[in-house]
């Protein structure tokens, strides 16, 4: 493999920036509504975002100093003057609206009319919340680190959630956001985004609910296949036990795996392949004890 090496220090911060923004992807993305000192709104949109705490609940975003003219944005003079701060999730109905309000208007202009979103009165904080994001969260200010006197660095907003609106729409029978119903948007490079939705969510279960028996204790002859993959791998070292020998010569009778069993008894290193390929597809498939015997036959071909 052949790879670039490069040193921030060597090259223009806008190839720095973004060569950050393209690898480190997808991004959240805080939409940020605040107000200044007279009561103008300001919305808009950061993809330096995440949650770092629940109790106290933190989310930390960051206006980054303008690299063309190192000037600061309207949200962050907004939160240093008010500490309050609204931030609210786009998802997939609202990105285009929420993208033009990432313009940049002239101080005292409201992204809300220019955008259409409509602006609903919070709570506890003065600057409205987006009506039609399907989560909002009200917010004060702990604190706003600055991370240099430079064009791009960045200014970590601290940011303690007070209260949450959630819309009911998105949640399932337990209560829980659901990812579909949710269908987030996020940011990669360039004008690149991703939507959370579809075939781009899958499930992987946490490997704090078992303690798997990790990929360096799998047979030689599964760790060193040239058809399973990393991750195939990873799911069958996050599994605690392997099948038995007799679990193993059972699953023969398999209807799929006895026919390749047959079909390729006079051909060993076919026969091999097609039962790793058989493996891969069942682990694909979240089969892991099913791919695990076919695997294991292949160590008795």
């Amino acid at each position: 493999m052949s790879f670039k090496t490069i040193d921030p220090q060597d090259v223009k911060t806008a190839e720095v920036h973004a060569l950050l923004l393209g690898a480190i992807a997808p991004r959240p993305i805080a939409f940020a509504s605040t107000n200044d000192l007279e009561g103008n709104v300001n919305l808009s949109p950061f993809s330096f975002f995440n949650v770092f705490s629940a109790k106290p609940p933190i989310l930390v975003f960051s206006p980054a100093r303008r690299v063309r003219d190192n000037t600061s944005k309207h949200t962050l003079e907004n939160v240093l003057a008010t500490k309050e701060v609204v931030i609210n999730i786009a998802n997939y109905d609202i990105v285009e609206q929420m993208s033009l309000a990432s313009t940049e208007y002239d101080q005292g202009i409201n992204e809300f009319v220019k955008s259409g979103l409509t602006p609903e009165a919070c709570v506890l904080v003065g600057p409205p919340r987006v009506l039609e994001a399907p989560v909002a969260f009200e917010c004060k200010v702990n604190d706003v680190i600055s991370l240099g006197p430079e064009g791009g660095a960045g200014n970590l907003v601290i940011c303690e959630v007070l209260l949450m609106h959630v819309n009911e729409n998105i949640l399932d029978e337990n209560g829980k956001i659901d990812p579909f119903k949710l269908d987030a948007v996020a940011r990669m490079g360039g004008d690149y985004y991703l939507r959370a939705n579809g075939d781009c969510i899958f499930e992987l279960a946490k490997p704090i609910r078992n303690k798997g028996i990790g990929v360096d204790q799998l047979p030689e002859f599964i760790r060193n296949s040239n058809i399973l993959s990393g991750n195939n791998l990873g799911r069958l070292g996050n599994t605690e036990t392997i099948p038995s020998d007799a679990e193993v010569e059972a699953f023969k009778a398999d209807p799929l795996v006895a026919y390749t069993l047959n079909k390729y008894k006079d051909e060993p290193g076919k026969l091999r392949q097609e039962l790793e390929l058989l493996g891969k597809k069942l682990l694909e498939d979240n089969q892991v004890q099913e791919a695990w015997r076919v695997l294991l036959l292949c160590g008795r071909v």
